[in-house]
């Protein structure tokens, strides 16, 4: 654990490996939550959660949501690293908004805005953070709400001015196939 100086948190140098690629060419999802995982984890050992704190208190942090953004792809072997910028905090989460850049040119790649849990590994229940690392928190909230926010907290999932509604209309029903499971409408 060091003292963080500065805001949002840089991650080491990440390689894009070749497994990772998937049938478009271009890095699969997933391994674009592998990479802010990553950076996310190093983030973790700053404030006093990494695994040390795992096998000392039995309690770790997990994923409860997380909104991805894919701005522009990045490909076989590029370098790149992640950011995380700390937004706040309660008793039991974290809320983070992490972005993956190009390591050398710096143009941006993905955003992902995320809340994190503590949970106690034996009950597997969230609990509050222990007193020690709620000073560590508030420490390292303070140099980063210093930044500013990036404009896309908060988006969500939508398509602009739709006039459609979710759901199958009548008419999509009669140009199923009658094999098609839900072609089969009870009168």
């Amino acid at each position: 654990m060091h003292d963080i100086q500065t805001a949002p948190f840089v991650s080491s140098t990440m390689r894009v490996e070749p497994d990772w690629m998937d049938h478009n060419g271009h890095l699969h999802m997933a391994y674009y939550h592998v990479l802010l995982d990553r950076a996310f984890e190093e983030f973790g050992i700053e404030l006093g959660l990494g695994s040390l704190y795992v096998k000392k208190t039995n309690c770790s942090l997990f994923a409860a949501e997380a909104h991805i953004r894919y701005l522009r792809e990045v490909h076989v072997n590029d370098m790149v690293r992640a950011t995380v910028l700390f937004l706040a905090f309660d008793q039991k989460r974290i809320h983070t908004v992490r972005q993956i850049r190009h390591a050398e040119d710096g143009w941006l790649s993905a955003t992902s805005e995320n809340m994190t849990l503590h949970v106690d590994l034996l009950t597997r229940k969230v609990v509050p953070f222990p007193t020690t690392i709620e000073h560590r928190l508030n420490e390292i909230l303070a140099i980063h709400q210093l930044v500013k926010r990036p404009d896309s907290l908060g988006r969500s999932v939508t398509l602009p001015n739709s006039t459609q509604h979710a759901g199958f209309s009548s008419e999509a029903f009669a140009n199923l196939s009658d094999h098609h499971p839900f072609a089969k409408q009870t009168s």
